[in-house]
């Protein structure tokens, strides 16, 4: 999976000064930034590589994914909201846990998940495939799952690696890919839904891609604006950088960095809350502040240990009204 030169894995590994290590960068937020604060430490932030929030719209379930070491290996968790107020201990749900599966992004209606899997296509491939396609599972009324299904073809393209589907309301499709018609490298596309039917991809266009590396796209429900990850564009300060774009008269504006949350570390894997008043996202930054509230229930400090540390993915959020978005 991901074995592409826009794999991850090879894109930290190009970047070894942001990943740990002798040359790791002690990117702190700075005085100036919004108030970014560590989230879920020690059940969604665990000094493990941890990334992506995708809340059911009550905001009671949850899907992340987590990460090996060398971030080459990838999978869901859900956890559960009690009424007791504690998050349920993290498990595999119904559709994931066998293959390496990651991205997940539940639909706005709360119907379905949106995900990339290695998981074979057929019956007739024994194991996992080497590139990873977007997949959906149905969501019931009370949370269950039920059967993954692949997307199918114009979306998906068999032989190169599809990134993290981000569904709209009208159930429009935006994910990453490296295809012919691009700006170079992986762009960000769009697989508009007509009747039903998943139409042929269209590039976002130059307001958006660029010859660097455009990759996560997090779709507003109503589209009116995008949030997205890019490596090695223009006005980088760090490996992967945040960026946003909103959508005015059918047009998307110049994407421009989100330069508070942005450091020389990586800041990638993002969402908003279906409530729209909170923006989460994984960097590999330097972290020595506050933990803030811990979600390990009982608590263990093994289940924190290597937080901030620089060499993995943490969990982060900050107000969507200290960015002034949208």
């Amino acid at each position: 999976m991901r074995r592409a030169i826009h794999c991850k894995a090879a894109l930290l590994a190009a970047c070894a000064c942001t990943v740990g290590g002798p040359g790791a960068v002690d990117a702190a937020p700075r005085a100036a930034d919004p108030e970014v604060e560590l989230y879920g430490a020690g059940h969604f932030t665990t000094g493990a590589w941890d990334f992506f929030m995708a809340f059911a719209p009550d905001q009671r379930q949850v899907l992340f994914g987590r990460a090996d070491p060398a971030f080459e290996h990838f999978e869901i968790l859900e956890t559960r909201l009690g009424a007791d107020g504690r998050w349920s201990k993290p498990t595999h749900p119904s559709f994931a846990g066998q293959w390496s599966d990651a991205d997940p992004h539940i639909s706005p209606a709360g119907d379905a998940v949106y995900f990339i899997s290695n998981r074979p296509i057929g019956p007739d491939e024994p194991g996992p495939r080497a590139t990873s396609d977007i997949w959906f599972a149905p969501r019931a009324p009370d949370g269950s799952w039920g059967p993954a299904q692949r997307v199918p073809e114009p979306v998906n393209d068999a032989a190169v690696d599809e990134w993290s589907p981000a569904i709209a309301a009208s159930g429009n499709l935006y994910f990453g890919i490296e295809r012919p018609g691009g700006h170079g490298g992986t762009d960000l596309w769009v697989a508009r839904r007509v009747d039903g039917v998943y139409q042929p991809p269209e590039n976002l266009g130059p307001a958006i891609n660029t010859p660097g590396l455009e990759v996560e796209p997090w779709i507003a429900p109503d589209e009116s604006y995008l949030i997205f990850a890019g490596l090695r564009r223009a006005d980088s300060v760090g490996s992967y950088d945040l960026y946003f774009s909103r959508r005015r008269e059918g047009a998307w504006e110049p994407a421009r960095p989100l330069a508070s949350l942005n450091t020389a570390a990586s800041e990638w894997n993002h969402s908003v809350s279906p409530d729209g008043a909170w923006s989460y996202f994984s960097s590999n930054r330097r972290y020595t502040g506050p933990l803030g509230p811990r979600f390990d229930d009982p608590r263990d400090d093994r289940s924190v240990a290597g937080v901030g540390d620089g060499k993995q993915g943490d969990i982060y959020r900050v107000s969507m009204r200290a960015l002034g978005l949208p």
